[in-house]
C-alpha cells in the first residue's frame, strides 16, 4: 500500500508511540490529522512530523473521555477528508500499581475511559470514513497486559482485555468491507508509560527498565508502518511485540 498522499488519523500524538507514529507516517508523505490533551507537545509533534515529509500535518486537540470531545475531533476530520486511510487509536495508558482491595475510583475511572471507551468513541466517529477506502486500517494499541494478568495491573489489564476483545469483533462487524484491523499488543517498551503509570516518580519509573533493553517507540511506530503497507488483502488481526528478555509481563531477564 502506497501511503503517500493518504489521510492517517493518530491519537495520543503528543508523546510515545503516537509521536513516533506520526514521524514515521509522515515519511511516508501522509497528511496527518494528530489528536491529544496536551496541545503544546501535540505543536510539538506536528513539527517533528512536517519536517519529516508529511503532506500536511492538522492538529486538533481531543479529551477521548468526553464525547463532545471525540465528536468535534470526528467532525473536524469529515471537514477535512472524505477517506481515512489509517485509524491509530493510541490514546490510554496505566495510573498506579494498586492492588483491587487499595485501588482509587479516579485512576479506574481514567483507565477504563481512555483505554476502552476513548477507543470505541474515536473509531465510531472515524470507521464511517474508512468504510469505502480500498486497504483502509484501524490499528488498535493494546498490550500483552490484555493476555497475561499481573499483580497491580487488574484494572489496566482489564482495560486492555477488553480492548483485545473490542478489536476482534470489530474485525467481524467489518467484514466485508476494505477495512483491516489489527491489535498491536507491545510488551516492555521505554517511553513515558512507566512515567505516568508512577505519577512522575521518576525513580520508579527508571526501575522498570534497569538492566533491560526494551522496546521503544520507534520499534512499534515501524511496526504500525508495516501493518498499514500490507497488500490490501492482507489483514493481520493480532501481533504481540516484546523485547527478547521479556518472555512475559512477570518473566524478565535483567543485566547485572
Amino acid at each position: 500500500m502506497n501511503l503517500k498522499d493518504k489521510y492517517v488519523v493518530i491519537t495520543g500524538a503528543s508523546s510515545g508511540f503516537g509521536r513516533a507514529a506520526a514521524v514515521a507516517f509522515a515519511g511516508e508523505g501522509a497528511h496527518l490529522i494528530l489528536g491529544a490533551r496536551r496541545v503544546e507537545r501535540l505543536n510539538e509533534t506536528a513539527m517533528m512530523a512536517c519536517k519529516a515529509g508529511a503532506a500536511s500535518v492538522l492538529v486538533v486537540p481531543v479529551d477521548v473521555t468526553r464525547t463532545e470531545s471525540v465528536e468535534d475531533f470526528g467532525n473536524t476530520i469529515a471537514q477535512t477528508t472524505k477517506s481515512v486511510q489509517v485509524l491509530i487509536n493510541n490514546a490510554g495508558g496505566a495510573l498506579g500499581v494498586d492492588t483491587v482491595l487499595n485501588g482509587k475510583d479516579e485512576d479506574w475511572e481514567t483507565m477504563l475511559q481512555t483505554n476502552v471507551l476513548g477507543l470505541l468513541r474515536v473509531t465510531r466517529k472515524v470507521a464511517p470514513l474508512m468504510l469505502t477506502t480500498e486497504g483502509a486500517t484501524i490499528i488498535n494499541v493494546g498490550s500483552i497486559a490484555g493476555r497475561i494478568a499481573y499483580e497491580g495491573g487488574s484494572v489496566y489489564c482489564g482495560a486492555k482485555a477488553a480492548e483485545l476483545q473490542i478489536t476482534k469483533a470489530l474485525r467481524l462487524e467489518l467484514c466485508g468491507t476494505p477495512v483491516r484491523v489489527t491489535s498491536l499488543d507491545p510488551g516492555m517498551a521505554e517511553t513515558d508509560f512507566s512515567l505516568v503509570r508512577y505519577k512522575g516518580d521518576a525513580e520508579k519509573a527508571a526501575a522498570v527498565y534497569r538492566g533491560v533493553h526494551p522496546l521503544c517507540a520507534e520499534d512499534i511506530a515501524e511496526t504500525m508502518l508495516w501493518l498499514a503497507k500490507r497488500p490490501a488483502h492482507v489483514c493481520i488481526d493480532e501481533m504481540v511485540i516484546k523485547p527478547v528478555a521479556q518472555a512475559a509481563p512477570y518473566k524478565v531477564f535483567r543485566k547485572a
